[in-house]
């Protein structure tokens, strides 16, 4: 296949290393602003544009978008990203892809960790401004929720995207999953259970993340 030229390959890995790089340098600029409250005016003022003027416990638009809302931020949930890990592992060991079935497992339970750590090292309180729209455990930054779903989605997207022959395909392929990370966060400053800044810091962590195991794979497959 084409894929295994080394132009290719080479193309592939300068792409991975271009997004690591990237998301390290947006990850490190949030995190430093955040510390120092830089952006604090800014993530108000996004936050309260979310919700019904005078009303700082109903979010913007009837009722039925708020459980709409909840359905899609479950996406990045515990329960869900679980089944989906699981689910998938189970399908690639069947089919003799143990190589990815592990690089699928070492992604979330990596990104969880990771996502933990931040957590705890940032120790960000929750928004206070807005009522939450559902129970939020944690510390706040970075979104976990964001971050996992990014490392999930963006991993499982790009090893689909490889089975595709066709440029268009794997574009849609990639553009799905990305759409999904994206709705994700959108739906935790929605809900007021984040700061937009920490959904920023989460997508950039988890694109981080879902590079350097995808970087991992390509030197170990030579692929």
């Amino acid at each position: 296949m084409a894929e295994g030229r080394p132009s290719h390959r080479r193309l592939k890995r300068l792409t991975a290393l271009a997004v690591l790089g990237l998301a390290v340098m947006v990850f490190v600029q949030i995190a430093d602003e955040v510390l120092e409250g830089e952006w604090r005016w800014l993530d108000e003022e996004l936050l309260l544009s979310l919700r019904t003027p005078g009303q700082l416990d109903d979010p913007i638009g009837p009722a039925w978008v708020e459980e709409v809302v909840r359905d899609i931020t479950a996406l990045g949930g515990l329960g869900v990203v679980v089944l989906v890990t699981a689910a998938v592992c189970g399908y690639l060991v069947l089919a003799r892809a143990r190589a990815q079935a592990l690089l699928v497992l070492v992604a979330v339970a990596g990104g969880a960790g990771i996502s933990t750590l931040l957590k705890l090292l940032f120790d960000r309180a929750r928004p206070d401004l807005v009522a939450h729209g559902m129970h939020a455990y944690q510390a706040s930054f970075p979104s976990g929720h964001s971050m996992v779903s990014a490392v999930v989605y963006l991993t499982l997207g790009a090893l689909l995207a490889r089975l595709q022959s066709r440029r268009r395909e794997q574009i849609y392929v990639m553009s799905i999953a990305a759409a999904l990370v994206v709705l994700v966060g959108l739906s935790r400053v929605y809900l007021g259970v984040h700061w937009p800044s920490d959904v920023a810091a989460g997508w950039a962590a988890g694109a981080g993340w879902a590079a350097i195991c995808w970087l991992a794979a390509l030197w170990v497959g030579r692929s």
